[in-house]
């Protein structure tokens, strides 16, 4: 029996359930498979780069849903949807993404429609929906934490969490409310490995009248996916990218940088650690290779020990 790439959920011999189907468009019956394979698709994004409005080191292609083709295009611009193959360089690539999304939307983090759609080849490819972009083709405002610091795409790296934590003082409408879900979102990147959370994966967003940490987006547990990482963090905290402690996140940062208090910091490690058996669930059920789950939980588990399970000794 198969199971859907956009819900998780059985859909018999069907490739796509109806219910994820519906998440894509009211009105699709079928989704065609995407009309490039894996070394297509990333040909097609080499050469779209100069157009397009989304760049990167993981190669994109702006997309839009042909409801009535029931099939994915690629636009040049306007598209709504941004389409990331398999990468030859890191394994399972679209799997981690989507399960790593999944895993932050488990504790709370707001993140966007995402899932993934499999392509002429048989390969599957990670998609989501750009919450940057209103109907009719209107743009949300939209700056990454690169262009609000002075930053480029060279020097995304050189910056600290200390200074992303200005950001929000300095823009935020409420920014005691953004800090507590920066905390959140830090932690959770520790957790899960994801030591790529550079600058220009952090975004400022004005909706609904007021300016305020985007959803998350770029999630993935680079851990497993690089060979033999050297870092946990991707800018500093506390001075150092590594050997960082429950110490460093919770009353270093949350507590002295973010200024928040320790009931609002206990509640967010509560929120955390209530989805533990949550999150080795979905890891089982997600699309990784069993040696890829293996090396997910692992790590988790690790790097939970040393969150949670420090404070209990």
């Amino acid at each position: 029996m198969n199971r859907c790439p956009i819900t998780y959920q059985p859909c018999g011999e069907q490739k796509y359930s109806v219910r994820g189907l519906r998440l894509l468009s009211p009105r699709l019956t079928e989704l065609n498979d995407f009309p490039y394979d894996k070394s297509e698709q990333i040909k097609e994004a080499m050469m779209r780069s100069a157009k397009m409005s989304i760049q990167g080191v993981q190669p994109k292609l702006s997309t839009q849903l042909n409801v009535a083709k029931s099939i994915f295009e690629i636009k040049d611009v306007g598209g709504t949807f941004i389409i990331k193959p398999q990468n030859d360089l890191y394994a399972e690539l679209p799997e981690n993404e989507d399960l790593t999304m999944r895993l932050a939307a488990l504790v709370g983090i707001e993140i966007p429609f995402h899932g993934m759609v499999y392509s002429k080849d048989g390969s599957k490819s990670y998609f989501i929906k750009r919450f940057d972009r209103l109907p009719k083709k209107r743009k949300v405002a939209l700056e990454d934490f690169a262009q609000l610091t002075g930053q480029t795409r060279e020097t995304k790296y050189r910056s600290s969490m200390e200074k992303v934590a200005d950001v929000l003082n300095q823009f935020c409408t409420f920014p005691l409310i953004e800090k507590e879900k920066l905390l959140k979102l830090t932690i959770f990147n520790f957790l899960c490995g994801n030591e790529d959370m550079h600058l220009k994966n952090f975004s400022l967003i004005r909706r609904n009248g007021k300016v305020e940490l985007s959803p998350a987006y770029d999630l993935l547990n680079t851990t497993v996916a690089i060979p033999n990482p050297q870092e946990e963090l991707a800018l500093t905290l506390a001075g150092k990218k590594s050997k960082i402690t429950r110490e460093n996140l919770t009353d270093y940062f949350g507590k002295e940088r973010l200024g928040l208090t320790p009931v609002v910091i206990q509640k967010t490690l509560a929120e955390i650690e209530a989805q533990k058996m949550n999150w080795y669930k979905l890891i089982q059920m997600s699309f990784l290779s069993e040696e890829m789950k293996k090396k997910y939980i692992d790590l988790v588990s690790l790097r939970w020990i040393r969150i949670f399970q420090t404070a209990k000794n």
